[in-house]
């Protein structure tokens, strides 16, 4: 009997597994993505915050045993960073990430306030799949500016000793991808090139998104300016998710990358 139960048991958390997979059927959501932290404003606040986040997922792709590869690291002026480009490789990897687009806010009692005031920081997550040999997606040299500089931060052996790291921005979207990881200026190239696309693609899909939108007749809209999730450490504690209402009390396990619940949740309201 105790046989039967543990079987059935298995199966039902198969046929749970299988259904929950069957959210990501989408175009790239099988693939590996790029994900981009960006600090907003508020100085060392922001730039800590950003850290977090940065830590969070890192710890996040650890879980799943996904590999991660920094593009590009741009540390803050007195500590944390302005931003951080990474590369998150592994099975589904874009299809559970896409769902953490959007702007993150933080509530605490700074440690930098020597008044021990309570603070609001915000920092800004994109997500983009990685897209290599995409010949759907047409990229004009005479549409780059191309700009070369010295790598600095994180980025393996051979930073800051050439001008290695490229900067390209598509100027018809005005969209800047920046990579410094390699020390080949050619490869550095060849890397932005396919973040690029990967922006291209979003900006297409989200413009189809928007035509069909308006057909509906819903006005709404959810852009990258939109707070996604809250994560209050004062006075109380409390992670909460504005786009499903889902939320937890413990926020120690979100930032140590348990963010699982908070993305099946949005994949199910989603479909």
């Amino acid at each position: 009997m105790k046989e039967l139960e543990k079987e059935t048991l298995n199966i039902a958390q198969e046929l749970e597994k299988i259904s929950f997979l069957l959210l990501l059927g989408e175009e790239h959501d099988q693939g590996d993505c790029i994900l981009e932290i960006h600090s907003g404003a508020g100085g060392t606040e922001a730039c800590d915050w950003a850290n977090k986040l940065y830590r969070m997922y890192s710890r996040y792709a650890e879980k799943k045993n996904y590999k991660i590869e920094i593009l590009d690291y741009q540390s803050g002026e007195e500590t944390g960073i302005n931003s951080v480009s990474i590369c998150i490789k592994g099975t589904y990897a874009y299809g559970f990430l896409k769902c953490e687009k959007g702007i993150h806010r933080l509530v605490r009692l700074s440690p930098f306030d020597t008044n021990n005031k309570r603070h609001t920081s915000f920092a800004s997550v994109e997500v983009i799949p990685e897209i290599d040999n995409d010949t759907s997606i047409e990229i004009k040299e005479e549409d780059l500016k191309v700009d070369v500089y010295r790598s600095s931060g994180k980025g393996g052996q051979g930073v800051n000793t050439t001008d290695s790291a490229v900067r390209i921005t598509h100027l018809p979207t005005k969209t800047v991808v920046t990579c410094q990881n390699e020390r080949s200026q050619i490869k550095n190239k060849e890397r932005a090139i396919n973040v690029l696309k990967g922006k291209l693609k979003l900006i297409e899909l989200e413009k189809q998104k928007e035509v069909v939108t308006s057909l509906k007749g819903n006005q709404s809209s959810i852009n990258f300016g939109s707070q996604i999730r809250s994560y209050i450490l004062h006075p109380y504690s409390l992670v909460k998710d504005h786009r499903t209402l889902y939320e937890t009390s413990n926020v120690n396990k979100v930032l140590d990358g348990e963010i699982d619940l908070f993305i099946e949740a949005y994949l199910k309201r989603a479909k």
